[in-house]
């Protein structure tokens, strides 16, 4: 990985639920490069979006509890004033949110929401705004951006709107862009198309992104480096080549063996993950997905494992307790 320009170390993203404090996000350390694609991955409910939105303070709230630090550019965001992160966002950190249909002011045209953007952080008159909004459209592939321009949200089709979100993203040239799930809902064509696109505006940008996915397929196609996440920790990290083809938790390993195989025997039933993942404000002492690993061992239920480079490559973290000749069996 080239030199950190963001970093993240010991964050903790916590709800005040009736039942307790849920620990959405709990103690994670990780490192962005300048210029590269980060897939953060895991199901429902693992404290991807909440990691990732808590960089910039999108779910700060008075039930929400938010700790450790996030340094970039000799900020720490985390202790940042909402004065601060408001110039922070949109013009160094921008999201990408997944459904854009939701996000979109239904009520404004296209053009002026881009343009809006632009404004709240560059001092532009109206008319250069607009303009710098057309051609933002024209280079996400919006065809006919003066006419685009002119919709409304509801009068383009779900691929044509999340191009949108992401002009919006990219309005301020930000040094890192949050992609939170931005092919939900898209068929395979569209899918390929805003992940060409991301891809594309990455390389011309230098762009930094973190992609948040519970889709193997994307992070297979974009991304350069991936951590996956379970139950509010990061349990294996590293480039996507080593996570994909040398998985080093069986965690990892699940979530590739429940992925359909087009160069493979057809199965009747692809393998599933027992249990459910964890929701409620009560963690495990020790490993927590022990509860539904198939190598489980006494110490998974006691030991908390930490995040370290075990059998794996230089670079390749792990959080497992596993010996290296069980991981080479989960991974065979």
């Amino acid at each position: 990985m080239t030199e950190p320009f963001l970093s993240i170390r010991g964050l903790r993203v916590e709800f005040d639920v009736p039942a307790g404090r849920l620990p959405a996000v709990g103690g994670v350390d990780l490192d962005l490069g300048r210029g590269e694609v980060l897939a953060l991955v895991g199901e429902s409910g693992s404290g991807k979006s909440a990691l990732a939105m808590s960089l910039v303070g999108l779910n700060r709230g008075p039930r929400t509890h938010i700790s450790g630090v996030v340094e970039f550019g000799g900020v720490d965001l985390v202790g940042a004033s909402e004065d601060r992160l408001r110039q922070v966002r949109g013009r160094d950190v921008a999201v990408v949110f997944q459904d854009a249909l939701a996000a979109l002011n239904p009520t404004q045209r296209i053009g002026a929401q881009v343009a809006e953007m632009i404004r709240t952080h560059q001092r532009v008159s109206r008319r250069q705004a607009w303009q710098r909004a057309v051609t933002l459209l024209r280079d996400v592939g919006i065809a006919n951006p003066e006419q685009g321009a002119r919709s409304y949200p509801h009068q383009l089709s779900g691929g044509m709107r999340q191009r949108v979100m992401i002009a919006i993203g990219l309005a301020n040239d930000p040094a890192v862009l949050i992609a939170d799930e931005p092919t939900t809902a898209l068929d395979v064509t569209i899918q390929a198309q805003v992940l060409r696109l991301l891809k594309r505006l990455q390389a011309e940008h230098g762009t930094t992104i973190v992609l948040i996915t519970h889709d193997i397929g994307v992070v297979a196609e974009v991304a350069d480096r991936i951590a996956v996440m379970y139950a509010g920790r990061i349990v294996e990290q590293g480039t996507r080549d080593q996570v994909l083809f040398a998985p080093q938790h069986p965690y990892t390993n699940a979530l590739l063996n429940s992925v359909p195989r087009v160069d493979g025997p057809a199965l009747d039933r692809l393998p599933a993950i027992a249990g459910s993942p964890l929701t409620g404000v009560d963690r495990p002492p020790g490993c927590a997905f022990a509860p539904r690993c198939t190598s489980v061992q006494d110490a998974c239920a006691s030991t908390p494992p930490l995040l370290a480079q075990r059998q794996g490559a230089c670079g390749h973290l792990d959080a497992c307790l596993l010996g290296a000749e069980r991981k080479e069996v989960l991974a065979g």
